[in-house]
């Protein structure tokens, strides 16, 4: 999916979604998926089964899940118990509770020793809206790249969280996987490519790439559409794995353009532009602008609202790109 002629021709399909879902619905169809097809699958939650969609594991199969209540702790505790006796265990709460408060028990029981243990952490980013500062994680990536055996996935609508899960799933050691609870649109397909540490181009360009995660792809498309007519030719990649990172696709467009923009619904330290930054300073010397949150706590308010008044919508990208823009100048 890397070459100019696939990238060109996707474009109409990414930009004209047919529907709009939240990717916490692409992970619990894919336990769904998972749970007819594999035994061993297991499925945890603390008490939000409704909100991180696995109340549809529990519908069809309810001896392999756990309610555990409101007890993170205890929550991947036992998801590292039944991973030791053989199981994929899979285990989802909000993400400021799971991995903000499990971070201990998912380190030595998950990951020390490697176990199949899945962290799924729904109501991510500015986009859980007015439940406040307390509850935007916005801290989860860096809390989670930095763990040993640790896979970090952070897909950017409900069809690629579904794929993301599948293949977190058969991956044989501990994966995390970062949803929101916001609609947005569902711009890949059934088709489209998923690979654990293969970011997806969907637009190539030659003066900047801006490469994004989650639901920041989609407003960086709509941003480079925008960018387009001012005669500023933006790539856009969808860096759905950010460890381990694409390394390659990152110094290719690091030489190609000889700027990046990093976007994420984040704090700008430790997330993807952090560990883009990492590459660049060890293989490929390029400026990068950064572009999330800012060292900061955010407002309660609509979801989509946040985005636009922290500068996380498709004009707000526009906006920082042009300054990267200026920088690169």
């Amino acid at each position: 999916m890397t070459d100019s002629k696939t990238d060109m021709k996707l474009i109409p399909d990414l930009l004209a979604p047919t529907e709009s879902k939240p990717s916490r619905d692409g992970f619990g169809k894919a336990l769904v998926e998972l749970g007819e097809k594999d035994p061993n699958v297991w499925v945890l939650t603390a008490d939000v089964s409704e909100s991180t969609r696995t109340h549809w594991f529990a519908e069809k199969f309810p001896k392999r899940f756990v309610q555990i209540g409101v007890a993170e702790q205890n929550l991947a505790g036992v998801a590292a118990g039944i991973a030791a006796c053989g199981k994929t265990s899979f285990i989802s709460a909000y993400g400021v509770f799971s991995p903000g408060r499990n971070w201990d028990q998912i380190r030595v029981s998950v990951c020390y020793n490697n176990l199949p243990v899945k962290v799924h952490a729904s109501h991510t980013g500015l986009t859980v809206g007015e439940d406040g500062a307390s509850h935007q994680a916005l801290e989860d990536i860096a809390l989670m790249r930095s763990l040993p055996n640790m896979i970090v996935l952070a897909p950017s609508d409900a069809e690629e969280t579904r794929k993301a899960t599948l293949a977190a799933a058969a991956h044989p050691g501990p994966v995390y996987i970062r949803t929101a609870r916001e609609k947005a649109p569902v711009f890949t397909t059934k088709d489209t490519p998923f690979e654990i540490g293969k970011a997806n181009v969907y637009r190539d360009g030659k003066d900047v790439a801006i490469f994004a995660c989650g639901i920041s792809v989609y407003e960086s498309l709509k941003a480079a559409a925008a960018l387009k007519s001012e005669g500023i030719d933006a790539a856009v990649i969808d860096c759905h794995t950010i460890k381990p990172i694409d390394r390659a696709t990152i110094v290719k467009y690091a030489k190609k353009c000889g700027l990046l923009v990093s976007v994420e619904e984040h704090q700008i330290d430790g997330g993807l532009g952090s560990a883009i930054a990492e590459v660049l300073c060890s293989e490929q010397p390029c400026l990068l602008y950064r572009h999330g949150v800012y060292n900061r706590f955010c407002e309660s308010g609509p979801g989509l609202a946040l985005l636009a008044k922290y500068e996380l919508d498709a004009a707000g990208i526009a906006k920082h790109v042009r300054l990267a823009m200026k920088l690169k100048k």
